[in-house]
């Protein structure tokens, strides 16, 4: 069935029978370019760059606001220097010196690693209610507030951590519950304003805004910390975000039919080809059909296995560049940084590449996405473990750690996006409740690599890569087995289902 216009609804052909229609007619479909989604795409794009930012920024600072490694001496020096100093660099402190009056603190391994993950004991808290109301009042309030609140927070940084640890930990988390809100808000969005065709190059590139905040975020905050101090960090990104806010709130509206600048052509594009989908789904939502929903939890547990290893490398990566491979504040930022360019151009690559593999009906949606999760997870794996047997070589170890992160860049138009295909109408929801379950690897991950490294050896670091990698593995396998395109049954909405019924029936009679 399509609806008036020559558009089509929310299935792909080849998810459903080799007799439906094609998903889109391309004469009807109005450019892409200057559109008013790609238009959102780019200020998503900018604003998730602006929320990694906000969230990265500590994983370097970290490095110059601690003035020893660990306040306590190690027996055996060959304990804190698992790789040898690079040469000329023998006799020099570990501690990066900061500009006079900027303070340094004496937090050991253990401390680092809760602080690190004291984000995302608040980001936790936010996801589901925000998925929630995202989807039944719209999403450009809450992604607008949520960026906005942490980067106010981001602001009170220095005075929180000269207050002490509890203080710091505490606005951390509050950054986490502000932010947690972003993502579904996004997802929410995009069940708006994204044709089925689309989804994938819009959603890969809007969210890559994350990967690439990382690129930019972990070399500049090394710059700043030993060239204007540690605070200046927090100054720098927190200004970002509310500069980022005010362009969102002039520009940015729910839904293409309240959007003041959008032609009509485009207006009438996406309304007709999202369909009945593309509305809030009201406070009434199927909660048993999604908690009993097999592809929701192959969702859920695959983001879970997935985000370990990502936020592995997001929050600690630093601290290995420093504590194992030596490498000043300036490389350590760039070097850490170079991972998530890699993700951000893969990331956006593959969903141009999904797309024209739907569109042209090569594959399902449901066999597009398992090939992109696969592709990333698996090889990133296997690079993972490369880096455990890396030594202290720098080259290979940069080169592993990059090919990593950039393959598995492709399965952001893999499991990352699957909630709008099993239920567009739910999506932001959906991505709420996979987001939480995908975030308890952020709180866990600092802290089990903080235990399996707290006497900085090259093996309590492989350990810490194989238990990412072995993770990893594991969330291939689910997807593979357990995970669909197709929209759910208890997602398809009441104009749906009676225009299905009447089809059928049409067809019995003829």
């Amino acid at each position: 069935m399509a609806p008036p216009n020559g558009y089509s609804i929310n299935s792909t052909a080849l998810d459903e029978s080799e007799d439906a229609e094609p998903l889109i007619q391309r004469d009807a479909v109005p450019p892409q370019c200057c559109s008013a989604r790609l238009n959102l795409a780019i200020l998503m794009f900018m604003g998730f760059a602006v929320v990694y930012g906000l969230r990265v920024n500590l994983s370097v600072a970290m490095v110059a606001m601690v003035n020893i490694t660990d306040p306590k001496p190690a027996q055996n020096s060959s304990i804190v220097h698992a790789c040898p100093m690079p040469h000329g660099m023998e006799n020099t402190s570990e501690t990066f010196p900061q500009p006079d009056g900027i303070p340094q603190y004496p937090w050991d391994a253990e401390t680092q690693g809760w602080l690190l993950g004291a984000f995302f004991f608040g980001y936790l808290c936010t996801q589901v209610p925000g998925g929630y109301l995202s989807g039944h009042y719209g999403g450009s309030l809450f992604m607008g507030l949520g960026v906005l609140g942490t980067a106010v927070l981001t602001l009170l940084t220095p005075l929180a951590a000269e207050l002490g640890i509890y203080w710091l930990f505490a606005l951390r988390a509050l950054e986490g519950f502000g932010e947690g809100v972003t993502f579904p808000a996004m997802m929410a969005m995009w069940a708006r304003w994204a044709p089925p065709l689309e989804r994938s190059r819009l959603m890969t590139l809007s969210g890559s805004g994350a990967n690439f905040g990382a690129f930019v975020s972990l070399p500049l905050t090394g710059f700043i910390c030993q060239s204007l101090g540690w605070p200046a960090v927090f100054y720098f990104c927190g200004g970002a975000g509310c500069l980022w806010a005010l362009f969102w709130f002039i520009f940015v509206a729910d839904d293409p039919r309240t959007h003041r600048r959008i032609s009509k052509e485009e207006r009438d594009y996406i309304i007709n080809s999202i369909g009945p989908q593309g509305t809030g789904h009201g406070w009434a939502v199927p909660l048993l059909p999604m908690l009993l929903s097999v592809p929701l939890w192959a969702i859920i547990i695959t983001q879970m296995c997935a985000n370990w290893s990502y936020y592995t490398l997001l929050t600690s990566l630093p601290t290995y560049m420093n504590n194992i491979l030596h490498f000043d504040l300036k490389s350590n930022g760039f070097l850490s940084a170079l991972p998530y360019l890699g993700a951000w151009l893969a990331a956006t690559t593959s969903g141009v590449v999904a797309d024209s593999l739907i569109e042209r009906e090569v594959f399902s949606v449901t066999t597009v996405r398992k090939i992109f999760t696969l592709t990333g997870l698996l090889p990133g794996a296997a690079f993972l473990i490369a880096v455990g047997y890396a030594g202290c070589s720098h080259i290979l170890t940069v080169t592993f750690l990059t090919l990593s992160t950039t393959i598995g860049g492709t399965s952001a138009c893999g499991v990352y996006i699957n909630q709008i295909d099993i239920a567009p109408r739910y999506a932001g929801f959906l991505l709420g409740i996979t987001n939480t379950f995908g975030t308890i690897p952020g709180v866990l991950a600092p802290i089990a690599t903080g235990y399996f490294t707290e006497d900085h050896t090259l093996a309590g670091w492989r350990k810490v890569f194989w238990v990412a990698a072995g993770i990893n593995i594991f969330g291939a396998a689910v997807y593979t087995l357990l995970s669909s395109g197709k929209i759910q049954p208890w997602a398809v909405t009441e104009e749906e289902a009676a225009e299905v019924e009447k089809n059928r029936s049409t067809s019995i009679i003829a």
